[in-house]
């Protein structure tokens, strides 16, 4: 590990904080380092290590520590974790695991007990959504909804339920683009008396277009399979926290749980760090153009994008928040389902999967993929309808992408 210069600007940050490159050789840019054990530079700094490692003791500010064992830590994850900061602005660590579901995982059983409760937004991540619901209730933990973008009712949810200790907020959320206030989140939070702590899934704007610790969040969970990684070639997940305390509490959880993201697919994140803002503003200005091109086409009852909200209130939450639209839109089509499988059917271009955030534009049809767990009184809720198509805008030429909706369109 390098000191690193905080003066300097995020963009230089996350090329050069982290990372020397006389303890690799001289190598330009950092290696890879594949290895399970480190060798100790004294019995002492052993000792020390595993002091840090089992939370009896705290690593000073600047401080090296022998590494012990790649189930803890090892230099990939160690070079990644200090270059991503700079990144997600009001962060002071992060810690990257073998994909999203393990990061969430991992900061719920970090901070959640038996007997209390998680307040979360509808709808969210179908796997985030079961594993609340479905997994953690068997350990006596209980789960309160929220409606996307109700701060009324997130306010009384927060009044009336029971220990909470985590406030999970996905905006926007997934797949119909609803955003909630997370200011508000935070400061309806703050009134309780044991304060519970924030967290947001910011996978769907990434840290180009939206800083949730700068309106009062604790942690930032990311998906780095999506937008930070950007190919569809690996999985990812990160956290970031504007306490280092917390996220030493957390790194103590992962290494128990043994989900640090490997050598190989860390030094893979790294080298895309430096293009993910490139990259995000490219497919979102691919998908603006899109979305507003496709407004009032007979074929589809709505275009879902933010630029395009006609709600006061989502309008507001938009601009108090978010620097740009992003790259996800949603297009509810005439037909229900039987017209979005047409629709889907008929794309050329645009590829039919889930996942989202990639170079390549991707397409799905959430009710039956990665919602389909979901009640029909849930589907209402989270208003995930029928005809309701997902689309992920990667960075292909836009009327290219547009002339491929409108064909697919064409056929339903």
């Amino acid at each position: 590990m390098s000191s690193h210069d905080d003066s300097l600007r995020s963009d230089t940050q996350v090329l050069t904080r982290g990372f020397d490159p006389m303890l690799s050789v001289g190598s330009a840019r950092p290696a890879v380092f594949r290895s399970s054990t480190y060798v100790f530079s004294s019995p002492e700094s052993a000792e020390h290590a595993f002091d840090i490692m089992g939370g009896r003791a705290k690593r000073a500010p600047g401080e090296g520590v022998d590494l012990v064992y790649s189930r803890f830590n090892h230099p990939n994850a160690e070079i990644l974790e200090a270059q991503i900061v700079p990144l997600e602005d009001g962060a002071t660590g992060a810690l990257a695991f073998n994909s999203g579901m393990a990061a969430i995982m991992t900061a719920l059983f970090t901070f959640v007990r038996p007997g209390d409760s998680i307040v979360y937004t509808v709808p969210i991540y179908g796997g985030t959504q079961h594993m609340i619901e479905d997994f953690l209730t068997l350990y006596g933990i209980h789960g309160e909804r929220v409606v996307a973008g109700n701060r009324e009712q997130m306010r009384a949810v927060l009044a009336r339920a029971k220990n909470v200790k985590m406030v999970l907020v996905e905006s926007p959320a997934n797949p119909t683009l609803i955003m909630s206030d997370i200011r508000d989140a935070c400061d309806s939070a703050g009134q309780l008396a044991s304060k519970p702590l924030v967290m947001v899934d910011n996978t769907l704007l990434g840290p180009t277009f939206q800083h949730p610790l700068l309106h009062g969040a604790d942690i930032v969970m990311y998906s780095a399979t999506k937008y930070l990684s950007g190919f569809s070639d690996m999985i990812g997940g990160v956290l970031l926290a504007k306490d280092a305390e917390l996220i030493r509490q957390m790194r103590s959880k992962r290494s128990l749980f043994g989900n640090i993201l490997q050598p190989d697919e860390c030094w893979m994140l790294n080298g895309r760090l430096t293009t993910v803002a490139l990259r995000m503003k490219a497919a979102g200005e691919n998908a603006r153009q899109i979305a507003e091109a496709l407004v009032g086409h007979p074929k589809l009852e709505q275009v879902i994008y933010p630029t395009l909200f006609a709600d006061a209130e989502q309008k507001r939450i938009f601009q108090a928040q978010c620097d740009q639209a992003g790259a996800m839109l949603s297009l509810v089509i005439k037909g229900g389902k039987p017209g979005a499988f047409e629709f889907l059917r008929h794309v050329r271009i645009v590829r039919n999967a889930v996942s989202l955030g990639g170079v390549e534009s991707l397409v799905c049809h959430p009710k039956t993929t990665t919602h389909s767990g979901f009640t029909e009184a849930e589907f209402a809720q989270a208003g995930v309808s029928d005809g309701l198509v997902r689309v992920s805008v990667g960075i292909e030429d836009w009327r290219d992408l547009l002339a491929d909706f409108e064909q697919a369109l064409a056929t339903v």
